[in-house]
């Protein structure tokens, strides 16, 4: 004690080392270190935490210096006896609890932000999710087509029976095109597009079991797929519509589409060496199977409209509302009107022009491969491959030259031409030097090229359902793609009749003769401005 009557608390005091460390060195870097006691003052920086100097512990010192200089007042007036100084400056310079679980919620945050997470836009998470839904199912739809060989080995198939068994995945797929659109239309994407997974994922699971119980149960249960895939271009077309801007719209479908080319080639490549190693039944129920991993991701992060999301940031939403449409669903569907518009037409013949040419592609190419290139069956199948990669590749090449054009001022409109007409002149153009082709590897070169200048069709007439109708948007894809898939029908049997009577040059003159004949109307037809409210 001093003269004046008031306590020291000694260097040696048992308080000063765990509470108010004298060594500068010992505190967190950046911060000062301490100093004794002078005339009963506390006056050094605390820093009880050494592993860092965030923000809210910078607050928590100063509020224990403030504590600290109360505390001195104390000391003054009060003996050390009737004053509890461990407790006393514990209090002051601990943290409260609330503080601790507040910061601990701010490291959480701070590491998703770190990683961008949290500024991803949810536009885009849609635009993965049905990119994943088209890769699943295109893998589901090509798997019959490697499967077939070894189930009619095994249940003593002739070949029209395979014809029928592959061509009733048409019939339900033709009878939900226009069905799908209106209900996506009316009740919104999500539901419709959740129930086409789900339908086709079923229908691939029990796929083996129908065949074993009997043809017409097979016929049945390959329709029903057909019925559950056939609403998903539609569905996602609406929900697209409603999601994403113009700007990004070119890209964003290029993507979508492109699930299907690639799931193409993932079907092609992993169902032969899952039958082989499994069985051919094995092939339906792993790819069926992961559907229902799809649906559940899809249920819990996908909405029909930004409107409904109560999660999307304030800043995404205003930019979608701002350059985007309407996002009510709509309650009738004016096909009177619909059916009036030169671009809807348009539209329709340019899907049966397009569909036409790939279709007889797609659907002949091995055979085109193993006849005229003499290509055995390992090799035609590694080829048949080529065309859907550089498809997927050239969609969205394609999406992004769109979309710069937009955005650097040239109207939709023109952009849609120029972009469908490269997927209606290059195909044309290719396919006309086959026939003056005689090396095996030009030829498949030519066909690469061909179905890649194909792909620039996602950014022309497969985009425009959404610039003239984006509230009709899932009807109109309907409407065009039933004709597509006449068209694929259609060509696909009318080529086995050329080939019988007439030779691979008359196939791709048909072919050449609708390529081009789409690119008049659409030109003349076509266009990118709203048209339908």
């Amino acid at each position: 004690m001093n003269g004046a009557g008031v306590y020291l608390l000694p260097l040696s005091s048992p308080l000063r080392t765990p509470l108010l460390p004298n060594n500068s060195k010992s505190g967190a870097p950046g911060c000062r270190g301490g100093a004794p006691l002078e005339g009963g003052r506390i006056s050094r920086s605390i820093d009880p935490w050494r592993s860092e100097c965030s923000c809210r512990r910078r607050k928590a010192v100063r509020r224990a210096r403030t504590r600290g200089a109360d505390l001195q007042s104390e000391v003054s007036d009060s003996s050390p006896e009737s004053i509890n100084f461990r407790e006393t400056l514990s209090e002051a310079v601990s943290p409260p609890r609330e503080e601790e679980e507040e910061e601990e919620e701010d490291g959480w945050v701070a590491a998703v932000s770190s990683l961008g997470l949290d500024k991803f836009p949810k536009r885009w998470v849609i635009v993965i999710l049905c990119f994943s839904a088209f890769l699943l199912c295109n893998m589901d739809r090509v798997n019959m087509s490697i499967a077939i060989l070894p189930m009619s080995a095994e249940f003593n198939w002739n070949p029209a029976t395979v014809g029928l068994i592959q061509s009733s995945f048409f019939w339900g797929y033709l009878l939900t095109q226009i069905a799908g659109g209106v209900w996506a239309d009316t009740v919104g994407g999500k539901t419709v597009l959740g129930f086409g997974v789900v339908w086709w994922s079923i229908a691939t699971a029990l796929t083996p079991v129908a065949a074993k119980i009997g043809l017409p149960f097979l016929l049945v249960v390959r329709a029903f797929m057909g019925i559950g895939e056939g609403v998903a271009m539609p569905a996602m077309n609406n929900i697209l519509s409603k999601w994403v801007p113009v700007a990004e719209r070119s890209r964003s479908l290029a993507l979508v589409y492109s699930g299907m080319y690639l799931g193409s080639v993932t079907g092609l490549a992993f169902s032969p060496l899952l039958i082989h190693n499994f069985g051919w039944p094995s092939v339906f129920y792993s790819f069926g199977s992961l559907g229902t991993v799809w649906f559940a991701i899809w249920s819990s992060k996908a909405y029909s409209s930004p409107l409904e999301d109560p999660g999307l940031r304030a800043e995404e939403k205003k930019l979608i509302e701002s350059k985007s449409v309407a996002n009510e669903p709509v309650r009738t569907i004016p096909w009177r009107l619909i059916l009036s518009k030169p671009p809807v037409w348009a539209l329709i013949v340019s899907h049966f022009c397009h569909n036409w040419g790939t279709f007889i592609l797609l659907t002949w190419m091995p055979t085109y491969y193993n006849q005229v290139l003499k290509f055995n069956l390992t090799e035609s199948g590694l080829f048949c491959v080529l065309p859907w990669l550089t498809m997927a590749f050239s969609a969205n090449i394609g999406g992004w030259i769109a979309d710069t054009l937009v955005s650097k001022g040239l109207s939709v409109t023109m952009v849609r031409k120029i972009m469908q007409s490269i997927g209606f002149l290059g195909p044309a153009f290719f396919l006309t030097q086959l026939s003056h082709i005689h090396s095996p590897a030009m030829a498949v070169l030519c066909m690469a090229c061909s179905q890649g200048t194909d792909a620039f069709s996602q950014s022309g007439l497969y985009s425009n359902h959404q610039d003239i109708g984006p509230r009709y948007a899932g009807v109109l894809l309907g409407l065009s793609n039933t004709a597509g898939v006449l068209a694929g029908v259609f060509g696909t049997a009318a080529t086995g009749y050329i080939l019988q009577h007439g030779s691979w040059d008359d196939v791709f003159k048909v072919s050449v003769a609708l390529y081009l004949a789409g690119t008049v109307v659409w030109n003349l037809f076509s266009t990118g401005e709203k048209i339908l409210d």
